[in-house]
Formats: structure tokens, C-alpha cells, sequence
């Protein structure tokens, strides 16, 4: 039998933590490093152009107008999260889960959303061109682009 392993605070994991004070420029630090607990993040702005964050924790995290252009987000948990205006062209988001997310605005030009959560997320304005839609409701999802 395998002992279970404890897993650490994620205050303790990561020293950039909600609360701490952390710059943008510490969490893109975190990030480089390989960290991917980064719920409650302020990465507003930044430059995220190819970042893996496969599996990233990006809940309520705020990536207004954040560059993910090409970003890997494979399986990442994005609930709540704040992503008005932000560039996703061509990133992955395989498995994401947008439960929630406020998207508005947000270019998702050419993104495979096949298979990702998207209950509850507020679309208004986003771009949704080339985009592969297959398996949502594209009568939903065109009435929450438009606002209703």
C-alpha cells in the first residue's frame, strides 16, 4: 500500500499567493518556474504569448486583457475567472474548465473549445471565429455573444 501524501497549503507552496501583494512581474517569475497554483492571481496585462499552463489552478484569477496568444491551457480551471478582453488565439484550452469565466470581449479566433466547460460563462462580445464549437449549443452560446 502506497502512503498517502499530505498535501502543503498552497500558501506554502507558493510564495506569490492571493493576499500576498505579489507584482505581476512575481507571478510571471512563479509561472517561468514551472508553478501552477495561481488562483486569485492579478496577471492583468501581462504577456502570456506560448505559456504552458497545462493544469493550471487560474481560479478567479484576473487576466484582463492578458496575451495568451498560442497558450497552452490544456485541462486548466479557469472558474471565475476574469479574462475581459483577452487574447487567446490559437491557444489550447483541450479539457479547460471556463465554469463561470467572464469572457467578455475575449478573442477566441481559431480555438478548439471541443469538450470545454463553458456552463455559466458570460460570452458577451467574445470572438468566436474559426473557433471549433463542436458538441456545445450553438444557439446558447450565440444568444450569450449577443448578450441575452
Amino acid at each position: 500500500m502506497v502512503p498517502h501524501k499530505t498535501r502543503m497549503s498552497s500558501e506554502s507552496e507558493n510564495p506569490v499567493h492571493p493576499g500576498s501583494g505579489a507584482t505581476t512581474e512575481e507571478w510571471l517569475a512563479y509561472i517561468k518556474a514551472g508553478g501552477r497554483d495561481l488562483e486569485g492571481a492579478n496577471l492583468e496585462g501581462a504577456d502570456l504569448r506560448r505559456a504552458n499552463l497545462i493544469g493550471a489552478d487560474l481560479v478567479w484569477a484576473d487576466l484582463e486583457e492578458v496575451n495568451l496568444i498560442g497558450a497552452d491551457l490544456r485541462d486548466a480551471i479557469l472558474k471565475g475567472a476574469n479574462l475581459y478582453g483577452a487574447d487567446l488565439r490559437g491557444a489550447d484550452l483541450r479539457g479547460a474548465n471556463l465554469n463561470g469565466a467572464r469572457l467578455y470581449g475575449a478573442d477566441f479566433t481559431s480555438v478548439n473549445l471541443e469538450g470545454v466547460n463553458l456552463d455559466g460563462a458570460r460570452l458577451y462580445g467574445a470572438h468566436l471565429r474559426g473557433a471549433n464549437l463542436r458538441g456545445h449549443d450553438l444557439d446558447d452560446l450565440r444568444k450569450r455573444v449577443a448578450g441575452f
